[in-house]
């Protein structure tokens, strides 16, 4: 009983935690926004900083690929 109340609030508080993280990077992007960067470009680069160069190159040859075959490069 009282490791599962401890295991229950833990999860709470990293709860919290998270609300609170999440609301700092909400701040930041408005932030970002408010001095003149695109947002879309900022989380585009989020994203593709959190894969690997491999992957990444991979979709973007895809991409790349997909493109030039309806003719938009």
């Amino acid at each position: 009983k009282d490791q599962l109340k401890a295991c229950i609030e833990r999860i709470d508080r990293l709860e919290e935690e998270k609300k609170a993280t999440s609301d700092d990077i909400k701040d930041v992007y408005a932030e970002a926004k408010g001095n003149g960067f695109d947002v879309k470009a900022l989380r585009a680069i989020i994203r593709l900083r959190k894969q690997d160069t491999d992957e990444r190159r991979e979709q973007e040859t895809i991409l790349e690929t997909y493109m030039h075959a309806l003719g938009m490069i």
